[in-house]
């Protein structure tokens, strides 16, 4: 089961992926990982949808990663009298406290803390943008508005505020129970949704306590303002650009995009790019050139991971989605600009043994044409050390731990595989050899570039570089 490209592939389950054949095909097709909406379904669909994944992971013998992703504080209008107004650029608009229902000339806006963050002159971006209101002045009860871009309005539509920051925690008490349960179910990592502070992402891992990774989605422009203290308390990241691209002028998303990945690739931490890479594929079999281009450029940029939303979700194709998304990553991967822009991007390494004998492990690979680098883990800071060099060889990733594997499956580059624990140098070169003909990334006279921690077990101390050859009987 290797897959003959490095950037890995999360595809999100819902009603059109709920039974394990289409699961199965999923993964067949090239998803490394799936993904869990607690935006959406029950806590029974996502048990069922988690079992499923693990039957899957045993009966292929791979590593899989299972994300669940919290849903966040949702803010939205209330309820209109007529069930949708129109509204005319320039009129008046009061946004209050009121339980009524709305008319043309006033909602209810059931988030009093919203209400008391907003002052003269700050913006509210209405159903995803498409209404825009500029406050013009605020009392007890609310706000009165003036219409900058009208159209029409429904029940319950989605408010962001791009130039506010919220006193709302990340996590609602909706949250906190979804979070352990799928703490509970035993979930590789968790996507923790409106981020606007470090501070946030610290509440998530004192929550989490190590039972999974923190995946810090980035989605507001004020995470984007203190995005090196998010990446340094987070696990991983996500570039969530639908909200980005409401909140922040879509022109400026691309660039975003490109700084966010560079930073979780210098920090050597995964990070997915994501929403709407395949959307037409929602409902049509095939994509448009503009998505495959976009899916490209992700991978030029050398992110981990790129993750499928509703076209996997909800959409009539999504097993074509998932194929498509991989032929696009083989083929940019086989392109020689790829492999020139990820030699010439190399974050530098810190003044540490680990990242000394990480990139000289990368040179030592490329100078001996090494079938594959391989990397005893324990808690996976080693293979991701050899991730973050964006080597030419392939990396096999060797560890104890199965909830070390099956976070590495976000990894890019990084084929992972349980195996029992080493004691001495001799047993790590065998069983690097070994493991590396059976997952068939090495035979007869080829050589390997083997990395460790020495004493073995030790968590971060990578401090060994061994080069082993394959004997013709693989050893």
């Amino acid at each position: 089961m290797r897959r003959r490209r490095r950037t890995k592939i999360l595809a999100t389950l819902g009603p059109a992926t709920s039974d394990a054949a289409t699961i199965t095909a999923l993964f067949d097709a090239g998803a490394d990982a799936f993904r869990l909406n607690f935006s959406h379904g029950t806590h029974a669909d996502h048990e069922r949808h988690f079992a499923a994944i693990r039957a899957l992971e045993k009966r292929v013998g791979r590593p899989i990663a299972a994300l669940m992703d919290l849903q966040g504080p949702k803010l939205r209008l209330g309820a209109f009298r007529d069930g949708t107004v129109t509204l005319a650029a320039g009129q008046r608009f009061r946004l209050d406290l009121d339980d009524r229902p709305g008319d043309a000339a006033r909602a209810p806006l059931p988030h009093p803390e919203v209400l008391a963050a907003l002052a003269p002159g700050r913006e509210l971006l209405l159903d995803d943008g498409r209404v825009r209101l500029r406050v013009v002045a605020t009392d007890a009860s609310g706000a009165e508005t003036t219409v900058v871009v009208g159209g029409p309005l429904s029940n319950h539509k989605g408010v962001n505020l791009p130039s506010t920051i919220l006193p709302l925690a990340a996590l609602t008490e909706k949250d906190r129970a979804d979070l352990e349960f799928g703490l509970a179910l035993g979930v590789d990592w968790v996507a923790l949704s409106f981020v606007q502070r470090p501070e946030d992402v610290a509440e998530a891992r004192d929550l989490i306590a190590g039972r999974a990774g923190v995946m810090a989605k980035i989605e507001k422009p004020s995470a984007v303002e203190r995005l090196d203290e998010i990446v340094a308390l987070s696990d991983a990241l996500m570039v969530a650009r639908g909200d980005l691209g409401v909140e922040l002028p879509v022109q400026e998303v691309p660039g975003l995009q490109k700084r966010i990945v560079r930073a979780a690739r210098q920090a050597g931490k995964p990070v997915v790019v994501a929403t709407q890479m395949l959307e037409s594929m929602i409902d049509a079999p095939i994509p448009t050139r503009a998505e495959v281009s976009d899916v490209a450029t992700a991978v030029y940029d050398g992110t981990d991971a790129l993750m499928l939303s509703a076209e996997t979700a909800v959409g009539r194709y999504p097993v074509e989605a998932v194929a498509t998304m991989n032929r696009t990553a083989e083929q940019v991967e086989r392109d020689p600009l790829y492999r020139g822009i990820m030699d010439a991007e190399h974050a530098n390494p810190e003044a540490t043994a680990e990242d000394a004998i990480t990139a000289a492990a990368r040179q030592v690979a490329d100078t001996i044409a090494a079938a594959a680098i391989v990397t005893f883990t324990t808690s996976g800071s080693t293979a991701l050390r050899a991730a973050r060099e964006r080597p030419q060889a392939p990396i096999l990733g060797l560890t104890p731990e199965i909830a070390t594997a099956r976070r590495l499956a976000l990894a890019w580059g990084v084929h992972c595989v349980q195996t029992g624990d080493v004691v001495n140098f001799g047993q790590m070169v065998r069983k690097a050899r070994r493991l590396a003909v059976r997952e068939g990334f090495a035979g007869h006279g080829d050589r390997l570039v083997v990395t460790a921690g020495v004493p073995f077990g030790t968590p971060g101390a990578t401090n060994v570089l061994r080069i082993a050859e394959i004997d013709e009987f693989g050893g």
